[in-house]
């Protein structure tokens, strides 16, 4: 007969198998072969797609760097990241998607010290490293411009960050 201990089963995390090497596992988004370009002439929609030419030009124009698209993503630039777990990776450094509820804008460091220029952008709304647009009617571009390069001043404080 089995002792009660012997009975118990292992936690799941125990018998889990996983690579030697856990700090080096992808993300889910990557870079793609498809051009910004080809990207916008899926869009079915005539105002998103517009808007989509739109800040294809604004991010080009403040990056000085040509779009690459990393998924549904238009991403400028990409940077290292390392988390406290040891878990590393490369992502885009600032970019931009267009979503059915409207543009949005991805400032990595995140949107926490940008209060002045949020105030001054326009109506929207916050998540951590993303700003909603519901479209680009009443967006103060130049405040935009402002904003993309201070959050690219701002990794570079904290990341290595290549605008390629």
């Amino acid at each position: 007969m089995m002792a009660a201990s012997d009975k118990r089963r292992k936690p799941l995390a125990c018998i889990l198998l996983y690579s030697k090497d856990m700090t080096k596992t992808q993300n889910k988004t990557q870079p793609t072969k498809l051009t910004p370009a080809a990207f916008i002439n899926t869009i079915s929609d005539e105002k998103q797609r517009t808007e989509a030419k739109i800040l294809l030009s604004i991010f080009d124009d403040v990056t000085k760097t040509k779009g690459v698209m990393w998924g549904n993503i238009f991403g400028f630039g990409s940077y290292h990241y390392t988390y406290p777990s040891g878990r590393e990776g490369d992502f885009l450094a600032t970019g931009f998607a267009i979503r059915k509820s409207g543009p949005t804008i991805y400032i990595m460091p995140g949107y926490q010290d940008y209060s002045e220029l949020l105030q001054k952008i326009g109506p929207h709304k916050l998540g951590k490293s993303c700003l909603y647009l519901k479209n680009l009617d009443e967006l103060h571009v130049p405040t935009l411009k402002k904003l993309i390069r201070a959050g690219l001043r701002d990794l570079r404080k904290t990341s290595p960050v290549s605008l390629k």
